[in-house]
């Protein structure tokens, strides 16, 4: 069968971007805290959207939506979140899920293509929750009873108070339909400077990296700050703070190229100002795509402990609370994102791995999955500055159609913007 070309509209992608972008509208960016008035609006739009693209879908009964087809053949899931971190910016998550809205609205109403795009928006990929939540609960990854244990950072209440208070309670959890999806592609801005700075149009994901996180204790003794000499204070919260400077005269020397590392919360007790901490806590975040380095630089961060706690005045204690696996993304996903890059970016593409953590990660673990990426303006993300072109957004669109039509179709066609 010839070739022929497609349309993708770029005008209506901006629109749709823009429609969301003025939902919890906060100066440049948005607030859209999980579960919050805004982020029910936005998702209530995305559903009165579906049908544009031939797709039924609704709320599930942990927040997601997930627009899924009835036409035969293969079917390819995309989508990405609509919640926002507090104060932050428009385009991470709503990005992915305008692209993945516009690619079915181009492919699923075309008789020679073969299968479709379904559309999700996974619900707390920012973590007001949890980690990952929604993507969890569609993998099976997620129970009642971390349900019942998760609560928003923001106010302290349960998930479950919030489901109740979004008329979502009682609701049921859409799951995976097992073999359904041929695989899962997600498009992001890349929160970083790689793009940017080589003047490239897109990243092609390898990897998302693995973030493995600790609560690190220091105990020492509480007492009062204007009576206690200090050649006796065993002052907790100063051998936090030279811990921390520790870790960053000795990680160096251990890890690899892209690891990075970051002492994100730091808390004081009982945190007076005529007081001596007596206790203090870290919460301590390693991220990297090879978990060989990670093992590492853990068990380095272990010993610098032992040696801590031996030379006193403090014990110290590490806890390691979180590990997340790094994803590797399918090698078919990347070849389709180059080649429609080629195409319609000028083969201005890179590979690169994520350095942040993505629903595609969750993805992976029951299916193909692939990611996208587009610059960044100075590499901000996660504050309501971020920003990126319109030129790069609609240049993203339209490789990211394309690459859904290769996944689908498997021959090479042409995309235009209107």
């Amino acid at each position: 069968m010839p070739d022929k070309r497609l349309h993708f509209d770029g005008a209506r992608v901006l629109a749709d971007l823009y429609a969301l972008r003025a939902i919890g509208a906060y100066k440049s960016g948005v607030h859209k805290p999980t579960f919050s008035e805004p982020h029910m609006r936005s998702l209530e739009w995305l559903v009165q959207r579906l049908p544009e693209a031939g797709l039924a879908g609704e709320i599930d009964g942990i927040g997601n939506v997930l627009g899924t087809s009835s036409k035969s053949g293969p079917k390819l899931l995309a989508g990405s979140h609509l919640e926002s971190q507090n104060y932050a910016g428009w385009l991470d998550g709503p990005l992915g899920v305008v692209y993945a809205l516009e690619a079915a609205r181009v492919l699923n109403p075309d008789p020679d293509i073969n299968g479709a795009v379904e559309v999700a928006c996974w619900c707390d990929e920012e973590g007001h929750f949890g980690s990952f939540l929604g993507s969890r609960s569609y993998v099976g990854g997620l129970t009642e009873k971390d349900v019942d244990a998760a609560r928003d950072r923001n106010s302290d209440r349960t998930m479950r108070e919030a489901l109740r208070e979004v008329g979502l309670a009682g609701r049921p959890r859409v799951a995976a339909e097992r073999g359904r999806h041929i695989g899962y592609l997600e498009a992001h801005i890349e929160q970083g400077q790689t793009l940017e700075g080589g003047a490239l149009n897109v990243g092609v994901v390898t990897s998302i990296v693995g973030i493995w996180q600790y609560r690190i204790t220091f105990t020492g003794e509480q007492n009062h700050a204007g009576t206690t000499r200090m050649a006796v204070r065993k002052d907790a919260g100063l051998a936090l703070a030279k811990f921390c400077v520790a870790i960053d005269e000795r990680f160096p020397g251990a890890c690899g190229p892209r690891t990075v590392w970051t002492t994100g919360s730091i808390r004081l007790d009982p945190g007076a100002p005529s007081i001596i901490p007596g206790g203090a806590e870290m919460l301590f975040q390693i991220r990297d795509a090879d978990t060989a380095i990670i093992d590492r630089l853990e068990q380095l961060l272990r010993s610098m402990a032992a040696e801590a706690g031996a030379r006193g005045p403090c014990t110290v204690a590490v806890e390691r609370i979180r590990t997340g696996a790094p994803a590797m993304m399918d090698a078919s996903f990347q070849q389709a994102i180059e080649a429609a890059s080629k195409e319609f970016a000028g083969g201005k593409s890179i590979r690169m791995p994520s350095a942040a953590g993505h629903d595609a990660q969750i993805l992976s673990t029951i299916m193909p999955a692939g990611m996208l990426f587009v610059p960044s303006i100075g590499g901000i993300s996660h504050h309501w500055t971020e920003n990126t072109d319109d030129a790069d957004i609609v240049t993203g669109a339209a490789v990211f159609v394309d690459a859904c039509r290769r996944l689908l179709a498997g021959r090479r066609t042409s995309v235009n913007s209107t």
